[in-house]
């Protein structure tokens, strides 16, 4: 690999017109939080920015269904509104949305390409809740899916890794790859908890039989229950499964004190999971190359922190990599 940069950072300030209301979560706060975070432990320097671009429709619409969009669309033009009592949107949404999008969908050609190694996307609204006809849970767009979708279109990839570690399960990136052979959807998360999905039992259907894998864990959960699950149930599965392109659904919502979830995890818990997925992506056809997209994660300080050991660690992953005798 040339020299440089070799981790992105998607970030733009777009991002923040995404307005939720006050008291609302979701707020721009969360990026405002990350940025600072970022900066104030010399990491922003590292990084190599990626300013969004909206998305062309096209690649939304090949999860999306058009009416949703269209009424996504028009409820922000109409000044704004709500899709449902979680999900607010404000004149601005639908533009902030294609921004997070296309951002993430940059991520990926940078990455296969090999301009860089890896990339943490902070963008919003998040996206794993979001089914093919209708948003929900803060979500408006599935970002990873739609991210998914591309590469395997675009980039002609064959095989695509999705692992979800926020605390609430996945339910629309599931829905979109359920049938899908070439997806291999991996998500741990507290249950039961909102949105009531993600059983053992749901392992996908017809051809797309055991490529979705859910471990539900009670709340409480700590750093040592996420290792395990990650090393036994993750790692052997995703190995023989080859990924191409592994993507992150990455909630930092699973850290001890968030406001919506119950776990236990640290930011060193969060470093070890980062390293798990990295040396999951190094060992496989993909060749180290991991896009991880925000997800959830509530409390900003915490939320600010996490992020920081997780990007340390894609930076770390690509020193290890670039070693004189490694796999680079």
């Amino acid at each position: 690999m040339e020299q440089g940069k070799a981790t992105a950072l998607v970030y733009g300030d777009v991002y923040l017109r995404h307005l939720t209301g006050p008291g609302h979560p979701e707020s721009p706060e969360r990026l405002r939080a990350i940025v600072s975070a970022l900066k104030d432990r010399s990491l922003w320097s590292r990084l190599e920015i990626l300013e969004p671009r909206p998305v062309d429709l096209r690649w939304v619409l090949a999860v999306h269904r058009e009416e949703y969009v269209r009424a996504v669309r028009e409820i922000c033009n109409a000044g704004g509104g709500a899709l449902d009592a979680d999900t607010p949107l404000s004149p601005a949404s639908f533009e902030v949305a294609l921004h997070a999008v296309g951002g993430v969908l940059d991520a990926v050609d940078a990455v296969n390409s090999g301009r860089v190694r890896n990339a943490f996307c902070a963008v919003r609204p998040p996206g794993h809740h979001a089914c093919p006809d209708r948003g929900m849970g803060f979500c408006l767009f599935n970002n990873v899916a739609i991210a998914a979708r591309y590469a395997q279109i675009q980039h002609r990839l064959e095989r695509i890794l999705i692992v979800d570690w926020d605390v609430h399960h996945g339910n629309g990136t599931q829905e979109v790859f359920y049938e899908d052979p070439a997806v291999l959807y991996f998500s741990v998360h507290q249950f039961p908890h909102y949105p009531g999905t993600g059983t053992r039992t749901e392992t996908g259907h017809g051809a797309g039989e055991g490529t979705t894998v859910n471990v539900p864990l009670g709340a409480g959960a700590d750093d040592a229950i996420y290792e395990q699950v990650f090393l036994e149930v993750l790692k052997p599965r995703a190995l023989a499964f080859g990924p191409d392109l592994v993507l992150i659904s990455a909630g930092f919502d699973l850290q001890q004190g968030d406001l919506l979830g119950g776990m236990r995890v640290t930011e060193q818990g969060i470093r070890r999971l980062t390293q798990i997925v990295c040396e999951i992506a190094a060992a496989s056809p993909a060749r180290g190359r991991v896009v991880s997209v925000l997800e959830g994660g509530y409390a900003l300080g915490a939320l600010g922190r996490s992020v920081c050991a997780h990007v340390e660690e894609l930076l770390q992953r690509e020193i290890a990599l670039a070693a004189p005798g490694s796999e680079a």
